[in-house]
């Protein structure tokens, strides 16, 4: 479900992909079954390909992977954090216009 500028991450992987990233990083949390989830996949595609070298893009799929999604609270999908220095720097929950995604990445990786 991942396009190619974006790392699938899990409960083993979140770690070292995120919370030790040099780079801000930006995790999509998702399932198979989410429709907004879908619909929101594209737009963080994009974002992956725009902000390459600024900024990693990750997605955790929350059927796969329960305590991680537990440890940060998600409740609610599709919900994307923003990450910088292993701290969450920004959240978006629900399905959201890209510019909003946007907004949210520039003031984190200013």
């Amino acid at each position: 479900m991942a396009g190619q500028a974006v790392v699938e991450v899990n409960d083993t992987t979140f770690e070292q992909e995120v919370l030790q990233s040099d780079q801000p990083v930006l995790v999509d949390f998702w399932a198979a079954w989410c429709g907004p989830c879908k619909a929101l996949a594209p737009t963080v595609d994009e974002i992956a390909v725009e902000y390459n070298g600024r900024l990693k893009v990750a997605k955790m799929d929350v059927d796969r992977n329960q305590a991680t999604p537990m440890r940060y609270g998600i409740r609610g999908i599709p919900a994307l954090l923003l990450f910088k220095g292993g701290k969450v720097a920004d959240q978006i929950v629900g399905y959201v216009p890209k510019d909003t995604i946007a907004k949210s990445i520039t003031r984190v990786i200013e």
